[in-house]
Formats: structure tokens, C-alpha cells, sequence
């Protein structure tokens, strides 16, 4: 059966391409509550914006998953959360969300939830003072790279990327502003699951 909200997952998709690239040119912006408008968006390496942290800590002990265990298990790919554990020490639940970013594949995912890491070959962003995780998120989204060798590439290559960010408050109100589609987008694909 063919359901037209399957459509509209990806109208909205697209829509929020869109939205990103027009917000990234500048060509559209936002205004502060006064009405008044944003200062002019800043050259920033991404080391500035983003700390990170090795999920050592937070390492999964054993793999035997079950449905029923509370705390996921992530990874920063395609798959997100392998599985639910048992394990009741050494959970992320600090500065949520966050951004789990895997060194190898560049893959990323943002995570609002406490969790446990599976693999040591991932690093935990957080953001820096004056910059908003959604927003980053979406600006760490953009990046094209494609991994050539295996390494660690978030030391190497994206610390030192150079990336246009605006002021926080304008970080703040893009960030809520795609994470309404973000919401609307997760709302259809639950109803057509």
C-alpha cells in the first residue's frame, strides 16, 4: 500500500535542504525577538564550536542486546542504536544532547538521550560556550568529505575546518527552527511504521 505520508517525509526533507542552504548562504535569516537584526556570521574552526570527549567511559561491556534493557547502545551510523543493555554504570547523561561523531567514517548522529558507546573509534561532541548543538549538528551535516585513508579524522581533518557560524541566539532559533521539521518529519514516520 502506498501512503502519501511517505511523500511527505520527503517534501519535508527536501524542504529542509533548502531551508539549510538558504540559511547558510544568508540568503535567509533571522531576526532577534526585538526585530532588530543578527550581527554578521563569524569564520570559525570547528575546534572552537565543538569539544570533544573519547567515549572510553562509556563503552559497552557486554553485546548481549535485549529489547527490554533500558539504556541504547550507539553508534554514529546508519544502524544509530544496536541495541538496549543492562549495563548501569558508565551511561552518557551529561550536557545533553550531543553529537556522537564516528573518526573513521565521519559518520554523525545527534543523541538527546543518555546512552552507552559501543565503539572506542567515535568521539563525543559537545558544544562550546556560545554555540548551539543543533545548530552545529546541521553545520557538521553540510560538510563533504570523503574519508580517503583510515584514520582519525576528527583530530586530522574537521578540528581544523573552517565553518561560518552565526551568533548564539541566531544558532538558537535555527537550531529550534529544523528541529520543528526534524519533529514533524519523526510525527509521519511513526504513523506510517
Amino acid at each position: 500500500m502506498d501512503f502519501p505520508e511517505g511523500n511527505n517525509i520527503f517534501l519535508l526533507s527536501e524542504y529542509k535542504k533548502g531551508v539549510i542552504q538558504s540559511l547558510l548562504s544568508r540568503k535567509l535569516r533571522f531576526k532577534s525577538d526585538d526585530g532588530s537584526e543578527f550581527s554578521e556570521w563569524k569564520n570559525k574552526k570547528l575546534s572552537e564550536c565543538l569539544d570533544y570527549e573519547q567515549p572510553t567511559n562509556y563503552l559497552v561491556s557486554s553485546t548481549e542486546y535485549e529489547d527490554f534493557y533500558e539504556t541504547p547502545v550507539v553508534t554514529a551510523g546508519k544502524t544509530f542504536i544496536l541495541g538496549y543493555t543492562n549495563e548501569n554504570t558508565g551511561i552518557y547523561n551529561k550536557n545533553l544532547p550531543v553529537i556522537i561523531f564516528d573518526d573513521f567514517t565521519t559518520a554523525s548522529q545527534f543523541v538527546d538521550f543518555p546512552f552507552k558507546a559501543k565503539s572506542s573509534a567515535m568521539k563525543i561532541l559537545t558544544a562550546t560556550e556560545g554555540n548551539d548543538i543543533k545548530f552545529m549538528f546541521e553545520i557538521l551535516q553540510g560538510i563533504k568529505y570523503v574519508p580517503g585513508a583510515h584514520g582519525r579524522h576528527w583530530i586530522s581533518v574537521f578540528a581544523n575546518l573552517m565553518v561560518n557560524v552565526p551568533s548564539y541566539d541566531e544558532q538558537v532559533k535555527i537550531g529550534l527552527f529544523l528541529s520543528s521539521i526534524d519533529k514533524k518529519i519523526s510525527l509521519i514516520k511513526e504513523i506510517i511504521r
